[in-house]
């Protein structure tokens, strides 16, 4: 059972809201986890264990050359020594990785103190740093300097052993634990500074669900190349749609689907369920009832209104990553 103490905005659950029922049809779509494995390659993400040594690029560009695909991303940069989860999205599937800058992250690492301290007070001063902070990225970084705000959900003080305190930290995406270090020793007035650090999570991608090493890929394709068999594969990628397994979403009926892949934005008649935590101006993930992702949008009203409406656009549709006519027209009834 998850510690309710740290808790990242992924690990709120879906509430949904049932607006109109409907069936969806066995025909159009498939269930996510029942794509071939061509469409995994094109349509997945895995989770992989970043090793020390590389950078997050050189590790992606490795995925490619093993998978032998012509795209591949990654869900959050890390510093060449720093281990961990780094969720790397696979073909078409790239585009979907923006979905994880709210998901939040965790790290667990080591703080080496210039001088000792109480553990108490170690605690104290990391309590200081739970919230909205201020800073400011670090000289080497990838992004400009300038002052900007992060939020701490959680940090815990594991153990302290003379001038090494492990600790764990969750956050916002965009933290730099490595300045967060430095600002708690100079806070304890005895200067600090980051002496190791792995990521654990991010978002619903955690170190102990599926994390797998360029070993485990390449040895999985290589059964896949050699003997047809495409198990021990698919076992490795999950879908895309994990990617937004934290963002409110509203299902979509099979006879709107393809009207949203063609660019139309989402009216009330097309709904059949709503997350309630859906408010105004939120970006939402619009799903087909077989749990296939359609695309993003914005929501123009929030759920309570969505759930009472009887007409009207509900969302405005931004990034669509289905493909068109894989369900039918709306007016393709016999189709149906």
């Amino acid at each position: 059972m998850q510690n309710l103490a740290f808790q990242l905005p992924s690990d709120e659950s879906e509430q949904l809201l049932v607006k109109s029922q409907d069936n969806t049809n066995p025909i159009y779509g498939c269930d996510p986890k029942n794509r071939r494995i061509d469409l995994f390659l094109q349509y997945g993400v895995i989770n992989l264990d970043k090793p020390s040594g590389p950078t997050s690029h050189e590790v992606v560009s490795w995925v490619r050359k093993i998978l032998e695909i012509s795209n591949a991303g990654h869900g959050g940069t890390l510093d060449p020594k720093v281990t961990g989860v780094l969720p790397c999205a696979l073909g078409r599937a790239t585009r979907v990785l923006s979905a994880l800058l709210s998901a939040g992250k965790e790290y667990i690492g080591v703080l080496y103190l210039h001088r000792k301290e109480e553990k108490k007070k170690i605690e104290q001063i990391f309590k200081l740093f739970i919230g909205r902070i201020y800073q400011r990225p670090p000289l080497k970084s990838s992004v400009v300097r300038k002052l900007r705000v992060r939020e701490i959900y959680y940090s815990e003080v594991i153990e302290v052993n003379n001038n090494h305190v492990l600790f764990r930290v969750g956050c916002e995406s965009g933290t730099y634990i490595r300045k967060l270090c430095f600002d708690i020793g100079e806070a304890l007035c005895s200067g600090g500074h980051m002496l190791e650090l792995r990521r654990t999570r991010v978002g619903n991608f955690r170190e102990d669900d599926n994390l797998i090493t360029l070993q485990n890929l390449k040895d999985a394709y290589s059964i896949y190349q050699l003997e047809g068999n495409d198990h021990y594969l698919k076992k490795l990628i999950f879908p895309m749609e994990k990617m937004v397994s934290h963002l409110p979403k509203i299902y979509i009926r099979d006879t709107a689907v393809d009207a949203l892949c063609h660019g139309a934005d989402l009216a009330s008649a097309g709904i059949c369920y709503i997350d309630a935590r859906i408010k105004e101006n939120m970006i939402v993930a619009l799903m087909t009832l077989k749990k296939e992702l359609i695309g993003f949008g914005t929501a123009l009203k929030e759920a309570m209104q969505i759930y009472r409406a009887k007409s009207g656009l509900m969302v405005k549709t931004n990034k669509i990553f289905m493909e068109r006519g894989i369900y039918p027209r709306w007016n393709e009834k016999n189709k149906m």
